[in-house]
């Protein structure tokens, strides 16, 4: 018989192999240990015994069977669960990862493969002086988005290598995110004199930043456009179905990408996930706004987003098919040093109480029904604070009015064809039992201006009285100019003094629908009334050009409802949840983040529950994707909605993986 202290001191094999950086082939290394011997003493004993040189510090034990780092080093084996059997790794944390960025461009840098997702993404945004790290993922692209690419290599034998960026010189450093601090409004940039982009002493802003003054200006400037043929060979999706299929693979932020099954040198896209980007200023972010002007470019060429053949000219119209270097955007970045995409300064509450104003005019409405052609009536009415109400005419405005619409949490779509003088405002209402459907029609683009930048403001629950209303009406109007068309001479004479490729800038749909002469004189046109645009302001219109399409921010996941027969597709925004027929892509249900009480999976079933107020519960699976990405999204946008406007508050990472994780 054996006693019990036989028992603590009985040791046995435990085969750990090597992942040693100078040699090709790992090595298996066999020790004697005991159960009460922690990981920290097991790294101890194993670099003892190779007894080699050099700084192990990165290295850590990864489990292969149960897929999880061993990095509790007070652990003992026990504790942990590793026995005789189990097959550990000894091997670096940080690995190589290659990043392709929104603008095209891959970047090869070291990246820790122990720390989770969300921390190792804040490392490679300070790596890359991206700010707000939050609003960015990694993505693992499905099959389909190389497969194109990955045929026209074949044929033309074209070397890969050619166009990464290689930062491999210094790593990211795992630690504490960077200090918000760093982005006090009280630094001054300085600017390059020649292109306008901040000197390489404020453009690096962090100490470890592996950026060097020339690989900023690659971040930081757009690249050239693609040549048509390229464009075309680009994997586009053509469905909702499809676009649900690009949503699949973004990471699980509470894991570590070896847990995820990543590879060291791998390909992953760094893409902007969450579509609410907050404290957007030329001050700091000449490379976060140029990768975000990039992503919206793709996804407007590529048709990942809807948009309108009028609009497609106009995002045409800012790309810049002019020589960077002419630009003067030290004036631009000057003018534009308080510029923010979130409306602008503080809320001014003592105005929000005291002083709310109203709108008051004739505008004219119509409902749409089965059967009935669209008829525009005219009403008298009355927009006063988040509603609007109208009546017969306007001596009935001190009665009882024919409907009040609240318009909080609403959708608002422009529709809007300035050649037609046509100025539409669609108003989709979410009531129990879906949407109340309403359009109105206005006069003129002033009339439209203000009532729309009211109707937007009113949808997120803010009244006229708030700061960001006149700017809204502002960027409507100088959007709707954009629209306007120029004289016929101006076009042909700027025509016959412009060398471009117009099939570059739009989408390989819209190229196919016009000569390329025609096509260039629209575009033409349409880039007269953005011609005098500094740089940096042209790439911000873009992005808020972007963000007025109807489908902005919408992620797509094709999803089967508790008690439906058929599959759905859920569009997850900033604030809200919707459900959109597969078939014919009409939006049946809306849901609001703001009357959520509780959400949760059921990890057996692999299914999201989520209540809402008035007794509204909603049950799915996923068919595209895992239910944790999902999941993810909902929670991601409830913590980034708990920002504050205070710049140097620091993000609670406990908070993001308690509304995400899904206590799983």
């Amino acid at each position: 018989m054996l006693s019990s202290s036989d028992f603590a001191s009985a040791s046995w094999e435990l085969v750990i192999q090597v992942d040693h950086p100078n040699e090709e082939e790992q090595k298996d290394i066999t020790l004697r240990v005991s159960g009460d011997l922690h990981i920290g003493g097991v790294m101890l004993k194993l670099v003892e015994q190779i007894n080699i040189a050099q700084d192990w510090s990165d290295f850590a034990l990864w489990w292969e069977q149960k897929h999880c780092w061993l990095l509790k080093t007070h652990w003992t084996l026990d504790k942990c669960g590793v026995q005789a059997d189990a097959k550990l790794l000894f091997t670096p944390q940080h690995k190589m990862l290659r990043l392709r960025l929104p603008n095209v461009k891959t970047v090869r840098l070291r990246v820790s493969f122990s720390a989770v997702v969300f921390r190792a993404v804040s490392d490679i945004c300070r790596a890359l002086n991206i700010r707000r790290a939050e609003e960015v993922s990694l993505l693992k692209p499905s099959g389909e988005y190389f497969k194109k690419k990955k045929r026209k290599e074949k044929n033309n034998k074209e070397p890969i290598i050619e166009d990464i960026l290689s930062l491999e010189c210094s790593p990211t450093n795992s630690g504490p995110p960077v200090s918000p601090g760093l982005y006090s409004r009280t630094m001054t940039p300085t600017y390059d004199p020649i292109n306008g982009t901040p000197a390489s002493s404020t453009m690096t802003w962090f100490s470890d930043s592996p950026l060097t003054e020339q690989n900023c200006s690659i971040l930081a400037f757009s690249q050239p456009p693609q040549s048509p043929e390229a464009l075309a060979d680009m994997y586009q999706p053509r469905s909702l179905v499809d676009k649900a299929k690009l949503n699949a693979g973004w990471l699980d932020s509470s894991r570590s990408l070896m847990e995820q099954g990543i590879q060291e040198d791998e390909q992953l896209l760094l893409r902007f996930k969450y579509y609410t980007f907050f404290d957007l200023n030329p001050k700091y972010d000449a490379v976060r706004i140029n990768q975000l002007y990039e992503q919206a470019r793709w996804a407007i060429l590529l048709e990942e987003i809807d948009c309108t053949e009028e609009e497609m000219l106009i995002f045409a119209a800012l790309q810049d098919f002019t020589n960077e270097s002419e630009v003067d955007e030290v004036e631009a970045a000057l003018s534009n040093l308080e510029v923010t995409l979130e409306g602008g300064k503080a809320d001014n509450t003592l105005e929000d109480i005291t002083d709310i104003p109203k709108l008051a005019d004739n505008l004219r409405l119509f409902r749409p029904k089965k059967l009935i052609l669209k008829a525009f009536k005219q009403y008298w009415f009355v927009f006063k604070d988040t509603s609007i109400a109208y009546f017969k005419n306007k001596e009935l405005e001190q009665g009882e009015p024919v409907e009040k619409l609240n318009l909080r949490g609403c959708e608002v779509v422009p529709d809007v064809n300035v050649a037609g003088r046509k100025f539409g405002i669609k108003l989709l209402i979410p009531v129990a039992d879906g949407m109340n459907e309403v359009y109105l029609r206005c006069d003129h683009e002033s009339q439209y201006a203000q009532w729309m930048a009211a109707c937007i403001l009113a949808s997120k629950g803010k009244t006229m009285a708030d700061s960001s209303y006149q700017p809204e009406v502002l960027n409507i109007l100088s959007f709707l100019r954009m629209k306007n068309r120029n004289s016929a001479s101006q076009v042909a004479s700027g025509l016959e003094n412009m060398d471009m490729n117009p099939e570059c800038f739009v989408s390989p749909r819209c190229a196919k629908k016009h000569k390329s002469k025609q096509l260039a004189a629209r575009i033409l046109e349409a880039h007269q009334n953005v011609a005098q645009m500094p740089l940096v302001e042209a790439k911000l219109q873009f992005i808020q050009a972007w963000q007025s399409l109807p489908e902005f921010g919408l992620t797509y996941y094709l999803v089967r409802f508790k008690g439906s027969k058929k599959d759905d597709i859920l569009g997850v925004s900033y604030n809200r949840l919707i459900r959109i027929d597969a078939a014919t892509g009409i939006p049946i249900t809306t849901w609001r983040f703001t009357n959520m009480k509780q959400w949760n999976v059921n990890w057996e079933i692999r299914q999201v529950a989520i209540e809402f107020d008035q007794n509204v519960s909603i049950a799915f699976t996923c068919l595209s994707a895992d239910c944790k990405v999902v999941h993810e999204y909902i929670g991601g946008y409830i913590f980034l909605s708990t920002r504050s406007k205070d710049q140097n508050e620091t993000l609670d990472e406990d908070l993001f993986h308690k509304l995400t994780g899904g206590q799983e």
